[in-house]
């Protein structure tokens, strides 16, 4: 069951060929291609150990593949990886944060990395600073985190971490973003908030989560790839997946295509 391209005036935005990884005698993933355009959400969804963050991981340019090649906007992962970490955000499983900073200045300290202005002709250290604090501003109140500015990472809730790793994600306002379980951790109206955040944002970017959660992936995805030890078993929409394993319900089918129904 493969995905067809959705308009022939749509640039593709992440291109895998048959991308597969192996560590020793283990195949976390085993030749994955898929390609992903601007306006989607695509949920990587599958049981846990299917292989998603890896993927993720290696789209991100963090992770080198054992063979096949990534594009992201037409550049190489592995041979252009500063020029395609551009344009991607990432929430990665359990996102590394400085645990002794303040969420305030971990959250500048990242700004200063990711957009690295430089005064020039053309802009001022006036402006440079304006730039980092307009920036500053947008990622908190996107993430909802004003009330914790203050305190230290190490002192963060589990969900208040998954919303400052969001915030971190999206500076510089990138074309494609990859969020690792993006709202593990965080309480029903957090993860309401998160999810409709998402779809928002999917309107000019390229959206791809990881979830073992059947209610996420129905409810915010526009595709859903479906993966089983390492390769792709469906995908499409919910209802091109459920026709595909003729059941009537995302469950149902996730059990059937993943097998998990015989264990």
């Amino acid at each position: 069951m493969k995905q067809t391209k959705k308009s022939q005036n749509l640039t593709c935005s992440i291109s895998l060929e048959n991308i597969s990884k192996q560590y020793d005698e283990t195949v976390a993933v085993d030749s994955v291609s898929f390609q992903t355009f601007p306006g989607e959400v695509i949920a990587l969804l599958g049981p846990n150990g299917a292989g998603k963050s890896t993927l993720m991981n290696m789209i991100s340019g963090f992770l080198a593949p054992s063979s096949g090649r990534i594009m992201v906007n037409g550049k190489d992962v592995e041979s252009d990886s500063i020029e395609t970490k551009k344009d991607i955000g990432f929430l990665p499983e359990g996102a590394p944060m400085y645990a002794d900073m303040s969420v305030s200045l971990f959250l500048k300290y990242m700004i200063e990395l990711k957009l690295n202005l430089v005064e020039s002709e053309q802009i001022s250290k006036a402006q440079i600073k304006q730039t980092y604090l307009d920036e500053f501003s947008r990622i908190v109140n996107l993430a909802k985190i004003a009330d914790v500015l203050h305190k230290k990472i190490e002192t963060l809730s589990k969900g208040y971490l998954r919303r400052v790793g969001f915030a971190q994600s999206i500076i510089g306002n990138p074309p494609i973003l990859l969020l690792d379980e993006p709202t593990d951790g965080l309480d029903p109206n957090q993860k309401e908030h998160m999810r409709s955040l998402i779809k928002d944002m999917s309107k000019n970017k390229t959206i791809l989560i990881s979830t073992h959660l059947l209610d996420e992936a129905e409810t915010i995805a526009s595709r859903i790839i479906l993966i089983d030890k390492g390769k792709i078993v469906a995908d499409g929409d919910v209802n091109s997946i459920l026709k595909f394993a003729k059941k009537d319900n995302l469950s149902d089918a996730f059990r059937v295509l993943t097998h998990t129904e015989d264990n």
